[in-house]
């Protein structure tokens, strides 16, 4: 009985020895394809190669006018060779001239062949090229056939992908895997970082294709397979993974997945057509994701998500790959790209070769921005497609100015990016320059000006920005980049360090904020529908205050003689924030029983981020030292905005009437008690924002370092009390002509203020 895979292994042995031998290239091509046609029984075996400008070349052919050779071109979509590039999928035909897309190229002389079997060239999901063979008489194509001209032309796209074409590709010709790509994506930090590409979790690349031992590469995939079901069994079992949610949702479908048989039936059959398990995974997966990547349906797409991760686990599992044995290959200037990435993972990175971050999902206030905003680094999220089209290595920029990446980008836009790059190192030179200078508007009124932070590697921007002070100490990142709970002593340690660090500059900490989308790997918690709204922050510190107790002590300790400025996250009512200070009262009286020195002097303040606090306001007023307004969350639930989710997170401004109206009155509350009000989140880092909020009476601000230059620079520029004098009316208008958002810029462009 005959074998139908000795015929694919006979050709890929061949194609190898091919690939080995001293050949130029053009005369590697040509044989390449004579060999296939001699193998698959073909009268005709054409290879055509995807340029940059969106044509298909023909680039060998055997069978065709061999003149018609570099010569024969079509466009995506245009002709049978152009639709199978273009749907990335294969087409099989008995008489091709009958298909509706056929269309004839005189210079080939294809005219007398009428049976067509064509497949796309893939790598990684993207079509790279087109392989084809012809026969004369009309012939229905085997199901085999077809799976040994797709395994024949994945070793193809590794000859395409390892620049193997380039002796042979006419001068001013680019091939589509080097053409230049921008992605426009949303900005979520500013600022312009220029390098090279770094994938957070690189592709495996595959470099031995072709299989000695078919039974023992079977062999090896079985054995890969049961330790990756294995694992995931693993994770289900972990007590920390609820029993229902989403969470476990996604590693059922992994279960799933990798259980199916039509997918192992795919790999096994790969390897029986001469393929090594790696390169196997690699084709099946190609394959699958050239298929779904056109869908629209969102289920279906994260599916594909979820094939291409597990895949990626298999492929780590053959290979054996350790991300901790490439670090050294790590570049000089670094671009990290990735579908979503944590801030613990962030920070595991050199951070001084670090120029950028891409994001295919996040948001402007995912954890991982806010840490990647304050070491100063550019972040362009909602990329869509970036990882899968970026190859380790290829050169990028990242403008976080316009929210674009552009992905191996033509060498007149490089040089113009690096000549912003260097006026932007001009402009960071002249607000240095402003360091000493006061922050006072030209109408002699003082604003404070504070950074936020969350780190110690953050605390050396304090004084390089010229922040007066701390405005926001998160010190749940402590907690989220540690692999367990840390101890009152390491608390305490930390906590010296960053006054130390601080040089006698006020920080103002903030008390324990997890829960909700603050997720800590060693805190097992429930699963939320809605976990932005759920038990979080206060309500899960006042339910175990066993954990706030311990933070209180370590905080009392550290801030020993000095003082300490403590403000807590989310209340809601004031009987949050008197249970608090009860238990700050306790950890007083426990230190002072046992002799310990404490701080000379203590301020509690809450910060302002529910809206419930609105109609609290005197009595909150009254009962804080001082108020914080958050006014990332306090929008957010103002506007009944989820601030992750992208199709809501932009509806709404927040430089509106709505929200400024709220933030007056709270600034007006704060004036008549005579309560310290500052406010810390997005608003305050850009100089518009801060100036709205200036008009709107608010004298203390915090943000991320790099806001502080840009900010103070505006802010010497304003005249407060004219620009009050055009806000506060404006805010009453009910039938504006302009929005806010336009009389403030119109404001800024009459006066000469620079935003």
């Amino acid at each position: 009985m005959r074998d139908p895979s000795a015929g694919p292994r006979v050709m890929l042995r061949r194609l190898r020895e091919l690939m080995a031998e001293p050949l130029e290239p053009q005369e590697r091509l040509d044989r390449i394809v004579r060999q296939i046609a001699q193998n698959m029984v073909a009268e005709v075996c054409s290879f055509y190669v995807l340029r940059a400008d969106g044509v298909l070349e023909l680039y060998a052919t055997e069978g065709l006018n061999p003149g018609a050779v570099h010569l024969a071109q079509l466009k995506m979509g245009q002709g049978l060779v152009g639709t199978i590039a273009a749907g990335a999928r294969p087409l099989s035909l008995s008489d091709a001239q009958s298909h509706p897309a056929f269309t004839y190229l005189p210079e080939t002389g294809e005219e007398i062949f009428h049976s067509f079997l064509g497949v796309p060239i893939l790598r990684a999901g993207r079509t790279l090229g087109v392989l084809v063979i012809q026969n004369k008489a009309m012939r229905n194509y085997r199901e085999d056939e077809l799976e040994a001209l797709e395994t024949t032309a994945m070793v193809l796209a590794e000859m395409i992908a390892t620049g193997d074409l380039k002796k042979v590709t006419r001068p001013g010709i680019e091939l589509d895997l080097s053409r230049p790509v921008t992605i426009d994506g949303d900005a979520y930090s500013d600022g312009i970082g220029l390098g090279y590409a770094v994938l957070h979790e690189p592709r495996i690349v595959v470099t031995e294709l072709l299989n000695e031992d078919i039974d023992s590469e079977l062999a090896r995939l079985e054995d890969a397979l049961d330790s990756l079901r294995i694992s995931i069994d693993d994770m289900l079992s972990r007590r920390d993974v609820s029993m229902e949610g989403e969470h476990r949702a996604v590693l059922e479908a992994y279960r799933m997945f990798a259980h199916d048989r039509g997918w192992v039936r795919k790999l096994e059959e790969a390897i029986r057509n001469g393929l090594t398990a790696e390169a196997a995974v690699e084709k099946v997966q190609s394959d699958m994701r050239a298929r779904m990547i056109h869908m629209t349906d969102p289920y279906l797409r994260e599916r594909l998500h979820d094939f291409d991760d597990l895949a990626n686990r298999l492929l780590r599992q053959l290979t054996g790959f350790n991300v901790k044995a490439h670090e050294d290959e790590f570049p000089e200037a670094a671009v990290v790209v990735a579908r979503a990435m944590g801030a613990a993972e962030l920070l595991d990175y050199p951070r001084a070769k670090v120029r950028g971050l891409v994001l295919e999902e996040g948001s402007v206030t995912s954890h991982v921005v806010i840490v990647a905003r304050a070491m100063g680094i550019p972040v362009v999220g909602q990329a869509s497609g970036v990882a899968s089209m970026t190859e380790n290595g290829d050169s990028i920029i990242v403008d976080g100015d316009d929210g674009k990446v552009h992905l191996r980008p033509m060498a007149d836009l490089e040089s113009a990016y690096a000549e912003k790059v260097r006026f932007s190192a001009r402009r960071q030179e002249q607000y240095r320059a402003l360091r000493p200078v006061d922050p006072v508007t030209r109408d002699g009124v003082p604003v404070t000006l504070q950074m936020n932070a969350g780190l110690l590697v953050d605390l050396p921007q304090l004084e390089e920005s010229g922040a007066s002070g701390v405005g926001l100490f998160r010190t749940e990142l402590q907690f989220m980049i540690a692999s367990t709970m840390p101890k009152v002593d390491e608390q305490e340690q930390f906590y010296r360090s960053a006054l130390r660090q601080a040089k006698g500059k006020p920080i103002t900490f903030r008390a324990l904020d997890i829960g909700g989308d603050k997720v800590i790997p060693y805190f097992r918690a429930a699963h939320e529908e809605n976990p932005a709204l759920g038990w979080r922050a206060m309500r899960l510190a006042l339910d175990r205050p066993g954990i706030l107790r311990m933070q209180l002590r370590a905080l009392l300790r550290a801030t020993a003689g000095g003082e300490l400025k403590l403000m807590f996250p989310m209340v809601t009512e004031i009987s949050e924030f008197r249970a608090a200070r009860a238990l700050v009262n306790k950890e007083v009286n426990h230190l002072s029983r046992f002799g310990y020195d404490l701080p000379r002097k203590l301020e509690l303040g809450a910060m302002l981020e529910v809206p419930s606090l609105m109609w609290q306001l005197d009595e909150l007023m009254k009962e804080a030292d001082f108020v914080s307004v958050g006014s990332n969350d306090l929008f957010q639930f103002a506007m009944a905005s989820d601030r992750g989710n992208v199709r809501v997170s932009n509806r709404f401004d927040p430089l509106g009437r709505t929200f400024l109206r709220i933030l007056r009155q709270i600034v007006t509350a704060s004036d008549a008690a005579g309560t310290p009000l500052t406010l810390c989140g997005e608003l305050a880092g850009r100089p518009l924002t801060a100036m709205a909020l200036i008009g709107l009476g608010f004298r203390s601000i915090s943000m991320s370092p790099a806001g502080i230059g840009p900010v103070k620079s505006m802010l010497l520029a304003l005249d407060a009390g004219k620009l009050a004098q055009m806000l506060l009316p404006a805010l009453e208008d009910d039938e504006p002509e302009f929005t806010v958002r336009e009389l403030l810029t119109d404001f800024a462009d009459s006066n000469g203020i620079p935003l």
